[in-house]
């Protein structure tokens, strides 16, 4: 799915999922530097971002993976 990633003023990272046109911060990263890995959003979703470099600029969309939650299966 698309997700846009971007920081606002205050450093704070969210992710926008323009299909479900949901916005949520990003509360926790496996990867310090954020790609290539899980992040988790407020609302628990697990998003699994793509490889980039850790000096990325950003506003940025990307290509990421939803991981499955337990309230889904």
């Amino acid at each position: 799915m698309k997700v846009m990633i971007r920081k606002d003023s205050k450093g704070v990272l969210s992710a926008y999922v323009p299909k479900k046109d949901l916005e949520e911060p990003i509360v926790s990263m496996v990867n310090p530097d954020m790609w290539g890995g899980l992040v988790t959003l407020a609302n628990g979703w697990q998003l699994d971002l793509p490889a980039m470099a850790a000096d990325t600029p950003l506003p940025i969309t990307v290509e990421a993976r939803k991981l499955a939650s337990a309230e889904e299966d």
